[in-house]
């Protein structure tokens, strides 16, 4: 599998989508061809650290906790992620990816959970979202849209419709700083949109600016 980069690796409570509040061992690697205007991980695009696999299974293993997520930066840009999930599935983990569903999930064992983060118009970066990634969701499998405004939540909204993305979890999240989570619950209650709506949980735990948490 060679080299993997990765800017951390650290225990802390899962933030997000439906394992939300769960101890979670956060494996981000380095590196991401997107430029999305509200990254909070920007610290994550350059730099890291030159890891083997098994090096990183080491470090996962220390923390003695059973769910992984990968994440980014863009996992799926490394060429060795795919085998990285199937390393930590084969060793038990219950296995979550975050990507930005601009690189193809063709590869990804069916084993993973992934959790897809189509891009909004307010990110910059919606032409980017590759569609056809849907087709290879599985029934487990999370969408996650994050919203910074009025327009974001009514184009999430059109695409939760047309696309009919109730076929999984649909998770809604406010920018932080941008959009207060207030004005999205009410437009998700007005319109009745079926999604579930969440805040980033790690931010609201160890303040916003925090990493490594």
């Amino acid at each position: 599998m060679g080299q993997l980069r990765v800017t951390e690796i650290f225990l802390s409570i899962q933030g997000e989508s439906t394992h939300a509040g769960r101890p979670c061992v956060f494996v981000r690697l380095t590196g991401c061809p997107l430029r999305c205007r509200w990254c909070d991980t920007e610290y994550a695009f350059h730099g890291g650290r030159s890891l083997t696999a098994e090096q990183v299974m080491g470090e996962v293993a220390a923390y003695g906790v059973g769910l992984v997520e990968v994440t980014g930066g863009e996992p799926l840009a490394q060429t060795g992620c795919r085998s990285l999930l199937e390393r930590l599935l084969d060793s038990g983990y219950e296995v979550l990816l975050e990507t930005s569903g601009a690189l193809t999930l063709e590869g990804v064992d069916s084993r993973v959970q992934t959790i897809l983060d189509l891009k909004c118009p307010d990110s910059g970066e919606c032409e980017k979202n590759l569609w056809s990634n849907l087709d290879r969701l599985g029934a487990r499998d999370e969408i996650k849209f994050v919203i910074a405004s009025r327009r974001d939540f009514e184009w999430a909204r059109d695409q939760v419709s047309l696309r009919d993305l109730s076929r999984w979890t649909v998770l809604f999240s406010p920018v932080w700083g941008d959009l207060e989570p207030a004005s999205l619950a009410g437009w998700i209650l007005e319109e009745r949109v079926p999604v579930r709506m969440q805040v980033q949980m790690h931010k609201v735990l160890f303040g916003a600016a925090a990493t490594g948490v």
